[in-house]
């Protein structure tokens, strides 16, 4: 018992101590928010701690390229116009890295009991919000206008929730497939390098096996389906504003200068960060059932 709690808790100091750098970072270059740092410390550690460096290499993935398209021609006219109708603007808070990765880090948290389905579920929540990241971030940039992915005939401005686009879709795919291709980049390149030097275990919890290459490939798939579902329930159950100010709905329950917006539909509850953490729980469950039909 003593030497696998140890592991445990020299890979959280060592998840903290990461995950403080790379927030530090982020903060700095303004993709997160003070509050934006403690939550990816939290899911951070959380994911290195619990679920092994694979995991915490993974995560990584996720945030930096997450990150850097945030800022990919983030003055071009059609973003600007999408981040008016956005709730929340490009700086994360504590909010949206718990909507993104919390979900993963409450499954690291539950491979303590030795369980690969919650590995399964990590991997799909994980490839899901960067699916739906690099979609959000480049299908605003779509040459062709968005239209609602539950009534394709409808066209919608740019930004909204719901709203997809050839470009978005295939970007979409392409973000899951990326955390699809890490894993297997860093699963062959931690267990060459780390098998040299006697640490096995921190590729991975124990007990969690590298499955096969249908794994990765079905992450991708996974993943796309999880960015799938977050559009569905932007177009049928995220709230939904009105802005008499700037006369045009909105995901904003407020304006900047604290003026109401009217309630249009959707649930009140249900904000954008409640439907990337929603999306991520759909394709975390969605890789373990595809794995389950074909064991």
């Amino acid at each position: 018992m003593g030497k696998p709690m140890n592991d445990v808790a020299y890979r959280l100091l060592f998840g903290f101590g990461l995950s403080f750098a790379i927030g530090w970072l982020a903060w700095r270059r303004k993709s997160l928010s003070r509050s934006g740092v403690a939550g990816a410390m939290l899911t951070g550690t959380l994911i290195f701690g619990f679920a092994g460096l694979l995991s915490g290499l993974l995560l990584i993935a996720f945030f930096v390229s997450s990150s850097a398209l945030s800022h990919y021609k983030k003055g071009e006219l059609r973003k600007r116009q999408a981040g008016e109708l956005f709730d929340k603007n490009s700086q994360r808070d504590f909010g949206q890295t718990l909507a993104n990765g919390g979900f993963a880090a409450f499954c690291a948290v539950m491979m303590a009991l030795h369980d690969p389905t919650w590995w399964l579920l990590l991997l799909g929540a994980l490839a899901t919000v960067n699916a739906d990241t690099w979609a959000t971030e480049l299908g605003t940039l779509s040459p062709t206008p968005p239209r609602l992915i539950t009534r394709l005939n409808q066209v919608v401005p740019v930004g909204t929730s719901g709203g997809v686009t050839p470009l978005g879709t295939a970007v979409a795919f392409c973000g899951a497939a990326f955390i699809g291709l890490s894993l297997l980049g860093f699963t062959f390149g931690l267990m060459f390098v780390l098998s040299m030097i006697g640490s096995e275990q921190w590729v991975q919890s124990s007990g969690i096996p590298f499955y096969s290459l249908a794994v990765p490939a079905l992450t991708a798939l996974a993943g796309f389906v999880g960015a799938l579902s977050d559009s569905v329930l932007g177009a049928t159950l995220q709230a939904i504003y009105y802005s008499p100010q700037r006369g045009k709905e909105t995901e904003r329950p407020f304006e900047a200068n604290g003026e109401p917006n009217r309630f249009v539909r959707g649930w009140r509850w249900m904000n954008n960060d409640w439907v990337n953490f929603l999306s991520s729980v759909i394709g975390g469950v969605s890789l373990m059932l595809m794995l389950r039909v074909l064991a």
